[in-house]
């Protein structure tokens, strides 16, 4: 019950009327996600015109993409331009990491909020103003729920799961290991030391989203890393007009 005006379950009281609580919640949600798809699409239009590739790299916190995404940026070299946007709730620790690296990076900082949304990345995408031909990596938040329904204008989601966080968590959070084109799975030298079946949970992975591809990864031994650098080489390759690629 309201406890200013009584109002009932499944009711919610706003702005002095009463309110069904599902219509309401369907309403803002329509609401948002398309005002986010908006931005999302003229984030893609940026990327498309500039042939810079943006990959969405998601995990839940401590899985290690911050490192893996530095040995990245390492490993592609000189040749292609990186830039990157850090999402973190607080502290620029992770964005200072990568300028370490000599890429460019932009910090935002969501507060209380748990993902990353199109429009900062817009934001940030004009600060870092990225030269042509290159990769973005946006870092989102430490979250697998909230950033798998939120379209930044990324090529592709790139899952990032650790092998210490267990088999069912592809289970446990499908949504986002739907929306993903790539899962990485990380600090695969661990593996000797864990009680984990890794490839079950690979098996529940695909059993969400048959067509994902999955690489193993460590970003300590650099197991891993050429098939991962070779995805991505491919992906550019796919931004390309069929007479720029051939």
């Amino acid at each position: 019950m309201c406890g200013t005006c009584g109002c009932g379950e499944g009711q919610v009281h706003i702005d002095g009327k009463h309110h069904h609580s599902e219509a309401r919640e369907i309403a803002l949600e329509r609401n948002i996600m398309a005002k986010n798809n908006g931005y999302a699409d003229a984030n893609r239009a940026r990327f498309h015109a500039n042939h810079t590739l943006a990959l969405n790299l998601v995990s839940s916190p401590g899985s290690g993409k911050t490192e893996l995404l530095v040995k990245t940026i390492a490993a592609v070299g000189t040749d292609t331009p990186c830039h990157v946007i850090e999402g973190d709730q607080q502290t620029s620790n992770d964005a200072d990491r990568i300028r370490a690296t000599g890429a460019p990076a932009v910090q935002i900082n969501t507060g209380k909020g748990c993902h990353l949304d199109a429009h900062m990345v817009g934001h940030a995408v004009d600060d870092l103003a990225p030269e042509p031909g290159g990769i973005l990596f946006i870092e989102n938040v430490g979250n697998l729920v909230c950033p798998a329904g939120f379209d930044l204008g990324e090529a592709h989601k790139v899952v990032v799961l650790s092998v210490t966080e267990g088999e069912d968590k592809p289970l446990k959070y499908p949504d986002m290991f739907a929306a993903a084109d790539l899962a990485l799975i990380n600090k695969a030298d661990l593996l000797p030391y864990l009680d984990i079946d890794v490839d079950l949970m690979i098996a529940n992975a695909r059993r969400i989203n048959p067509n994902i591809n999955v690489i193993q990864i460590s970003a300590k031994t650099g197991a891993g890393m050429p098939a991962w650098l070779a995805w991505i080489k491919a992906a550019q390759a796919a931004l390309l007009p069929a007479s720029a690629a051939e």
